[in-house]
C-alpha cells in the first residue's frame, strides 16, 4: 500500500487514481497519520481471497487422518514402572 499526503495527492491525483485503477491501495497521510484509504472497487472479498490462496494450495498438500490409531503400542508407562 502506497501513502501520501494529502497535498501531494492533490497535485498528482490522476496519477494515484491510475493507481487505484491499476489494484493498487493508497493511504492517504495527514500529518504522519492515516485518514483515508482508497481501494480499488473490484477489490476480492475475504472469503473470495481465502478461497484463491486455498486453490493455490490444491496439489500440494496432504490430507490424512491425524485422529486415526495408529498400529503401534504405547508403552512410556512401562519403560518408567
Amino acid at each position: 500500500m502506497n501513502s501520501v499526503n494529502v497535498t501531494e495527492f492533490r497535485q498528482h491525483l490522476p496519477d494515484y487514481l491510475k493507481q487505484v485503477q491499476q489494484g493498487q491501495e493508497i493511504a492517504i497521510t495527514h500529518h504522519g497519520k492515516t485518514i483515508a484509504r482508497i481501494v480499488p472497487e473490484q477489490q476480492q472479498s475475504k472469503r473470495e481471497a481465502a478461497l484463491n490462496r486455498l486453490e493455490a494450495l490444491r496439489g500440494s498438500v496432504i490430507i490424512g487422518d491425524i485422529l486415526a490409531p495408529l498400529d503401534e503400542q504405547w508403552t512410556a508407562d512401562a519403560d518408567h514402572l
